[in-house]
């Protein structure tokens, strides 16, 4: 037990410290990017720390498999340069039982990656573009939220603000068409000016384009149906764009693990595509196997005393496995959000395989 609680301390400590110097580096480079991407608003220093920093989370999120993976390498070549692998089976404990401890420790971590740092991540994902938005565009507003009645999306510029609501909607890669469309627009000073509805409506450029729309104009005093006009075809300006929209809609960073259920039920209710978002669902309940099988790849080929020669190999190719699983974890992924193959087996499939492929590794590594 006490041997067990050591290798654990071990770890945690390099994990610890091979995060923060891997999220300082990660930063810095952020920030540089930062300053290149807002150059032409002229933002100060302090602005562009609080972008970084909102960054920092969803970057960490991302690097996880990376830091584990690092993380057991320095570990165990470590011990097996200071002897203690050797001793450790002089005990009579084999590699793969004093894998144990870093195993457990790597479960623990993707449990809290889970539970906390996703929803974390989702909140300042969220602040980030909004707070980008807003130094991109003062005065603009647009926003895409979804809920069993529909879509909605806000508008707006200096010449006020429009809601826009779509009873359904459908898309390829080129375009959104929306439909039962009814959109209300407001005046700076907040009050309604306008109601339009369309049966169908899709982006053109930098316009609305509506079919067989009417409009009232909602003047006090005056009865709108007096002066309700109808067209065939009728434009309007947006600054919303059709990658925008479908982004957010994509957006599954945006929003944390413990609302994605119900905005999936959200979107089937309202007839929306919900594969995306329920790829990411299992992706994200899978990640503790994932980080357990990052932890057994940098063991595979790092579990052996260092007079055998080889190191600076075996730690390249544990590397490079570690690399290659992941290129496989996420072409796995984009294959179930665009539904080529079951959304469960996107998930799931490449962490277990990465496990069992790992142990045989191992296995042969230890009993020969």
């Amino acid at each position: 037990m006490i041997l067990d609680l050591y290798y654990a301390k071990r770890f945690l400590q390099w994990f610890l410290v091979i995060t923060a110097v891997l999220m300082s580096l990660v930063m810095l480079i952020d920030l540089s990017e930062q300053f290149r991407r807002f150059d032409a608003q002229d933002l100060g220093f302090g602005q562009l720390l609080v972008l970084t920093w909102l960054n920092a989370p969803a970057a960490l999120s991302e690097f996880l498999p990376l830091i584990m993976i690092l993380t057991t390498i320095v570990l165990f070549v470590g011990m097996a340069r200071s002897s203690e692998l050797v001793v450790t089976r002089a005990i009579g404990r084999s590699g793969i039982r004093a894998l144990l401890p870093p195993v457990v420790v790597a479960l623990i971590i993707g449990a809290l990656a889970v539970s906390t740092l996703n929803p974390i991540v989702a909140a300042t994902a969220n602040r980030y573009k909004a707070l980008a938005e807003s130094y991109r565009q003062p005065g603009a507003a647009a926003a895409v939220s979804l809920t069993g009645e529909g879509l909605w999306l806000r508008q707006g510029g200096q010449n006020g603000q429009s809601v826009i609501h779509a009873g359904n909607y459908r898309g390829d890669a080129d375009k959104l068409f929306l439909y039962d469309v009814s959109i209300l627009t407001y005046a700076p000073e907040g009050g309604p000016t306008r109601r339009t509805i369309a049966k169908e409506a899709w982006l053109d450029g930098e316009d609305w384009v509506l079919r067989d729309a009417k409009i009232w104009q909602l003047v006090v005093g005056v009865n709108p149906e007096r002066g309700a006009r109808q067209y065939d075809e009728l434009r309007l300006p947006t600054n919303l764009t059709n990658e925008r929209i479908r982004d957010t809609l994509g957006f599954a960073e945006g929003i944390s693990i413990y609302d994605l259920p119900h905005t999936v039920t959200a979107l089937q209710e309202a007839g929306f595509s919900t594969t995306r978002l329920r790829v990411w669902l299992q992706v994200e309940l899978a990640r503790p196997l994932f980080l357990v099988a990052m932890v057994m790849v940098g063991a595979a080929f790092t579990m052996r005393h260092t007079r055998l020669g080889g190191t600076g190999v075996a730690v390249l190719t544990s590397v490079l496995l570690g690399f290659a699983l992941y290129f496989v974890h996420n072409f796995a992924r984009i294959l179930g959000e665009n539904g080529q193959i079951p959304v469960l087996l996107a998930a799931w499939a490449p962490p277990v395989a990465s496990i069992l492929l790992t142990m045989g590794l191992l296995l042969h590594a230890e009993d020969g």
